[in-house]
Protein backbone atom coordinates (compact mmCIF):
# COMPACT_ATOMS: atom_id res chain seq x y z
CA UNK A 1 0.00 0.00 0.00
CA UNK A 2 1.58 3.09 -0.82
CA UNK A 3 0.69 6.48 0.96
CA UNK A 4 -0.09 9.68 -0.91
CA UNK A 5 0.09 13.19 1.27
CA UNK A 6 -0.84 16.33 -0.30
CA UNK A 7 1.53 18.83 1.30
CA UNK A 8 1.67 22.57 0.11
CA UNK A 9 0.51 21.63 -3.52
CA UNK A 10 2.84 18.26 -3.90
CA UNK A 11 2.08 14.65 -3.88
CA UNK A 12 4.24 12.69 -1.90
CA UNK A 13 4.57 8.84 -2.20
CA UNK A 14 5.67 6.94 0.74
CA UNK A 15 5.94 2.94 0.91
CA UNK A 16 6.07 1.95 4.56
CA UNK A 17 8.87 -0.20 5.86
CA UNK A 18 6.06 -2.72 7.20
CA UNK A 19 4.69 -3.20 3.37
CA UNK A 20 8.25 -3.24 2.24
CA UNK A 21 8.81 -5.72 4.28
CA UNK A 22 6.27 -7.53 3.69
CA UNK A 23 3.57 -7.39 6.59
CA UNK A 24 3.31 -9.62 9.40
CA UNK A 25 4.20 -12.15 8.06
CA UNK A 26 7.87 -11.31 7.15
CA UNK A 27 7.86 -9.58 10.47
CA UNK A 28 6.48 -12.82 12.02
CA UNK A 29 9.82 -14.93 10.06
CA UNK A 30 11.68 -11.50 11.34
CA UNK A 31 11.37 -12.12 14.85
CA UNK A 32 11.30 -15.50 14.82
CA UNK A 33 14.95 -15.25 13.64
CA UNK A 34 15.71 -13.15 15.66
CA UNK A 35 15.00 -15.00 18.61
CA UNK A 36 16.22 -18.21 17.08
CA UNK A 37 19.77 -16.21 16.77
CA UNK A 38 19.25 -15.10 20.38
CA UNK A 39 19.52 -18.62 21.48
CA UNK A 40 21.98 -20.05 19.12
CA UNK A 41 24.69 -17.19 18.81
CA UNK A 42 26.59 -17.60 21.81
CA UNK A 43 27.78 -13.62 22.10
CA UNK A 44 24.11 -13.44 22.96
CA UNK A 45 23.86 -14.90 25.96
CA UNK A 46 23.61 -12.43 28.32
CA UNK A 47 20.46 -11.15 26.74
CA UNK A 48 19.41 -14.27 26.42
CA UNK A 49 19.33 -14.17 30.17
CA UNK A 50 16.91 -11.69 30.17
CA UNK A 51 14.09 -12.98 28.90
CA UNK A 52 12.11 -16.29 30.02
CA UNK A 53 12.91 -19.39 29.21
CA UNK A 54 9.56 -19.78 26.96
CA UNK A 55 9.71 -16.63 24.22
CA UNK A 56 6.84 -16.81 22.78
CA UNK A 57 5.24 -14.03 24.29
CA UNK A 58 8.10 -12.12 23.98
CA UNK A 59 7.89 -12.68 20.49
CA UNK A 60 4.33 -11.70 20.12
CA UNK A 61 4.57 -8.32 21.55
CA UNK A 62 7.94 -7.49 19.41
CA UNK A 63 6.30 -8.69 16.47
CA UNK A 64 2.93 -6.06 17.40
CA UNK A 65 5.32 -3.29 18.64
CA UNK A 66 7.45 -3.77 14.93
CA UNK A 67 3.79 -3.82 13.32
CA UNK A 68 3.16 -0.17 14.18
CA UNK A 69 6.72 1.03 14.62
CA UNK A 70 7.42 0.49 10.96
CA UNK A 71 3.78 2.13 9.35
CA UNK A 72 1.47 -1.34 9.84
CA UNK A 73 -1.20 -1.08 11.95
CA UNK A 74 -0.80 -0.26 15.45
CA UNK A 75 -1.12 -3.68 17.45
CA UNK A 76 0.94 -3.37 20.49
CA UNK A 77 -1.00 0.52 21.01
CA UNK A 78 -4.03 -1.39 20.70
CA UNK A 79 -3.62 -4.12 22.95
CA UNK A 80 -0.96 -1.98 26.07
CA UNK A 81 -1.42 1.59 25.40
CA UNK A 82 1.61 3.81 24.25
CA UNK A 83 4.87 1.31 24.47
CA UNK A 84 6.92 3.66 26.03
CA UNK A 85 9.96 1.20 25.21
CA UNK A 86 12.54 2.87 27.30
CA UNK A 87 10.52 2.80 30.38
CA UNK A 88 9.91 -0.68 29.80
CA UNK A 89 13.32 -1.73 29.39
CA UNK A 90 14.68 0.29 32.60
CA UNK A 91 14.81 -3.13 34.72
CA UNK A 92 17.47 -4.49 32.97
CA UNK A 93 20.38 -3.01 32.80
CA UNK A 94 21.55 -2.49 29.42
CA UNK A 95 24.92 -1.23 28.24
CA UNK A 96 27.13 -1.32 24.98
CA UNK A 97 27.58 -4.56 25.79
CA UNK A 98 23.44 -5.94 25.87
CA UNK A 99 22.86 -3.55 23.09
CA UNK A 100 25.77 -4.98 20.79
CA UNK A 101 24.36 -8.17 21.43
CA UNK A 102 20.67 -7.28 20.52
CA UNK A 103 22.29 -5.72 17.11
CA UNK A 104 23.87 -8.73 16.48
CA UNK A 105 20.61 -10.84 16.83
CA UNK A 106 18.77 -8.35 14.77
CA UNK A 107 21.32 -8.13 12.65
CA UNK A 108 21.50 -11.28 11.95
CA UNK A 109 17.79 -11.98 11.50
CA UNK A 110 17.74 -8.96 8.95
CA UNK A 111 20.32 -10.34 6.40
CA UNK A 112 18.68 -14.01 7.03
CA UNK A 113 14.95 -12.52 6.03
CA UNK A 114 15.40 -9.59 4.40
CA UNK A 115 16.32 -9.86 0.86
CA UNK A 116 16.06 -5.86 -0.25
CA UNK A 117 19.43 -4.76 0.81
CA UNK A 118 18.37 -1.07 1.04
CA UNK A 119 15.56 -1.88 3.30
CA UNK A 120 17.92 -3.95 5.54
CA UNK A 121 20.22 -0.96 5.83
CA UNK A 122 17.81 1.19 6.74
CA UNK A 123 16.03 -0.99 9.07
CA UNK A 124 19.17 -2.09 10.70
CA UNK A 125 20.25 1.74 11.31
CA UNK A 126 16.83 2.55 12.28
CA UNK A 127 17.51 -0.45 14.73
CA UNK A 128 20.71 0.82 16.12
CA UNK A 129 19.11 4.65 17.22
CA UNK A 130 16.38 2.20 19.46
CA UNK A 131 18.95 0.07 20.86
CA UNK A 132 21.08 2.78 21.64
CA UNK A 133 18.26 4.90 23.24
CA UNK A 134 17.86 1.72 25.40
CA UNK A 135 21.10 1.72 27.45
CA UNK A 136 20.10 2.76 30.47
CA UNK A 137 23.99 2.21 31.89
CA UNK A 138 26.84 3.94 31.37
CA UNK A 139 30.50 2.18 31.16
Amino acid sequence: MRLRLFFFGLILNMTTHYNRIGGVEKLRALVTRFYRSMDELPESYGIRQMHPDNLQGSQNKQIKYLCGWMGGPALCVQQYGHSMQRRRHLPFPISDCERDQWLLCMNSALRDEVEDADLRRELSNAFAKVADHMRNIQE
